[in-house]
């Protein structure tokens, strides 16, 4: 199992469309071969990033396939299966393995808001019903509950269950992950501005949002951290620190596919009811990718 399991720094993969609304399988391809180019540890189609909410059964399947021939198994690819249906996700886990995903994120439930024990069950009949390993995607601002620590680690017990991403913000639980899981599990910010302490803290990497843009600088990043160079990996985040921000002035990923269009990486076209950043935050996206480096 130690070979699948996740570190370095993974892009949390916005999804290109065409001005029509389609799936833009053209710019997800060169998408896709860029950020690969630029040294990124493993990619994530069909998360919160890449719109999978607004995305059909067939889309998804379509998404995680054509990451997958671009990759051509230089990376790990972690598809994107959540549901808050346990039955829904086991069958999308099964459509992913299909796809030739590696490994599985799927974020805790939402809007039904089961209790700790529920998580566990829910989890379980994932891993259960895979062969891939297994990533818990703790999101409290976007699921309305919390995958408690101990819970987390009652889940490291199984042998499919990996990683978890992190991403409730809370340092002490995350602090308790690290200090408390089983050396076959990694533990993987999902918060770009905390990934430093979390790394300085034993940390294993990140699942990013912001490298959609600067996939080299947050590899370097996470790479300076792991091996100990605080001090390097303290200046890099530094200089990417008014981006890690600037991607939140709306909801994610509308700040990302705004920079993303700037670049000229893909159309800046979102799925309703999400919609293009506002004309007054988008001088504030453009300066703070000026700041990175951005290109």
């Amino acid at each position: 199992m130690a070979d699948q399991l996740l570190t370095g720094c993974g892009t949390a993969l916005a999804t290109p469309f065409t001005t029509r609304g389609d799936v833009d399988e053209r710019a997800l391809r060169s998408f896709v071969d860029w950020q690969l180019d630029e040294g990124i540890d493993f990619v994530v189609p069909c998360g919160s990033t890449g719109e999978a909410a607004t995305m059909s059964p067939e889309e998804h399947y379509r998404v995680v396939e054509i990451t997958v021939e671009q990759v051509r198994g230089r990376v790990p690819v972690v598809a994107g299966a959540g549901s808050n249906d346990t039955v829904k996700a086991i069958e999308l886990s099964r459509r992913m393995k299909e796809a030739g995903a590696t490994h599985l994120l799927h974020v805790s439930p939402m809007y039904n808001k089961p209790p700790q024990r529920g998580l566990v069950a829910h989890f379980t009949a994932i891993a259960d019903a895979t062969t891939l390993p297994v990533v818990v995607y703790n999101v409290p601002g976007r699921t309305g509950s919390n995958v408690e620590a101990a819970t987390t680690l009652e889940l490291a017990k199984h042998p499919r269950i990996t990683s978890v991403k992190e991403a409730s913000g809370n340092l002490q639980q995350i602090t308790d992950c690290i200090a408390g899981r089983p050396k076959d599990f990694t533990v993987l910010s999902g918060d770009d501005e905390l990934t430093l302490p979390i790394l300085a803290l034993g940390g294993d990497g990140l699942i990013s949002v912001v490298s959609n843009a600067v996939p080299r600088l947050m590899t370097e990043l996470v790479r300076l951290a792991r091996a100990g160079d605080l001090a390097g990996a303290r200046e890099l985040h530094l200089r990417v620190l008014p981006w890690m921000r600037a991607a939140f002035v709306e909801s994610n990923p509308i700040p990302v596919k705004a920079a993303l269009a700037m670049m000229g990486k893909m159309e800046n076209v979102l799925r309703r009811p999400l919609v293009p950043l506002a004309e007054s935050k988008a001088a504030v996206v453009r300066a703070a990718l000026e700041d990175a480096g951005a290109r």
